[in-house]
């Protein structure tokens, strides 16, 4: 069974209520009431591509894959930076409704890319661990103003739209202090196939801080995470996008004892990134798009402007073969390719 086949065995029930007619407030109240199931796992046994196959899709595994970075989700905007639920409600349907689907910032980093073919994957990142981006009710479920709540809301609506996000978390995650309840929030993030990952403890520029300072905000946090059930995290992101004077303490350091080691480095917001299996992947400096409109400073550098650009340039953005063991690209593109990276390529 497909990775999407088993999204919608997770969310047909949640279809169906969907399409009964009753107000907005009365749909999200019954896609909360269900119980979500975890993201699937890649698929045991996915479809083969062929250059016949990669070619009726127009397969271009060397595109551009957007990764959006969001922060805190409110009722009433306080920051440039914010999104309010309906904001974030649209970007993930317009994804939806454009073929994007889901993966998680680990999974491009080590190239495990299980989509759809025709598909385009999109890493969803949350920094900072805020209270918006999940919180439970008291039935234990995922409040339906939060970012999780909504992420599932949409596959509900949209059954190809894996529900999966990466959260960034500091000292305080998702805003709890009881070393418990973070165990628990953790525990359901990671059992839904959700990931949580190092931000550093308590949030500092780091291109401020000595080496040795940079390595022990990294170390801090990778062992609170440690004892609330978070396996050694494998990507990263920068607070405030700024790199460390030496730049190798951001994916590789030691402090007290403690080694650290990341595969992918995060910065905070410019551009899509180029592809995992290209030459040029820039694997400590992933650029991430700020989710915002194109107003001011967001003019060139925010989600609204990107995701109309791709649009209307779909040749450049990554599309899948449907196969995960197989790189597929228009024949022009495959110097562009890293042979270590893409050892099995198609072109057609």
């Amino acid at each position: 069974m497909t990775a999407i086949a088993n999204v919608v065995v997770v969310v047909i029930g949640l279809v169906a209520l969907v399409l009964l007619p009753r107000s907005a407030s009365e749909e999200r109240s019954q896609v909360r009431a269900q119980p979500p199931s975890p993201s699937p796992s890649p698929s045991a046994a996915p479809r083969k591509a062929t250059a016949e196959s990669a070619r009726k899709v127009k397969a271009n595994e060397a595109g551009l894959v957007p990764v959006i970075m969001y922060h805190r989700i409110l009722p009433k905007r306080l920051a440039s930076i914010d999104r309010t639920p309906a904001q974030l409600r649209k970007e993930l349907e317009r994804l939806a409704r454009d073929g994007y689907v889901p993966i998680t910032a680990a999974e491009l980093a080590a190239r495990k890319i299980d989509i759809p073919a025709g598909a385009h994957p999109v890493v969803l990142t949350f920094d900072d661990g805020h209270p918006s981006h999940f919180a439970v009710d008291q039935n234990g479920m995922p409040r339906n103003d939060t970012a999780v709540g909504i992420i599932y809301e949409v596959a509900a609506k949209y059954p190809n739209f894996r529900p999966t996000a990466t959260f960034w978390v500091n000292r305080d995650p998702f805003g709890l202090r009881d070393r418990e309840q973070q165990r628990k929030a953790v525990k359901w993030l990671l059992d839904h196939g959700f990931e949580v990952a190092n931000h550093t403890y308590s949030h500092p520029d780091l291109r401020r801080l000595s080496d040795k300072r940079v390595s022990e905000q990294i170390v801090r946090q990778e062992r609170l995470l440690k004892k609330i059930g978070v396996p050694a995290s494998t990507t990263f992101a920068l607070p405030y996008g700024s790199r460390p004077r030496k730049l190798s303490r951001a994916h590789d350091g030691t402090w007290d004892g403690t080694r650290y080691h990341f595969d992918a480095v995060f910065l905070a917001g410019a551009e899509p990134t180029v592809s995992p299996y290209a030459k040029s992947f820039p694997q400590y400096a992933i650029p991430r798009i700020q989710s915002n409109g194109k107003h001011g400073e967001c003019r060139r550098w925010c989600t609204t402007y990107w995701l109309d650009w791709l649009d209307k340039h779909p040749g450049e953005r990554y599309t899948s073969d449907g196969d995960p063991a197989r790189v597929s690209v228009p024949r022009k593109l495959r110097a562009t390719l890293s042979p270590a990276r893409a050892k099995s390529v198609i072109t057609y």
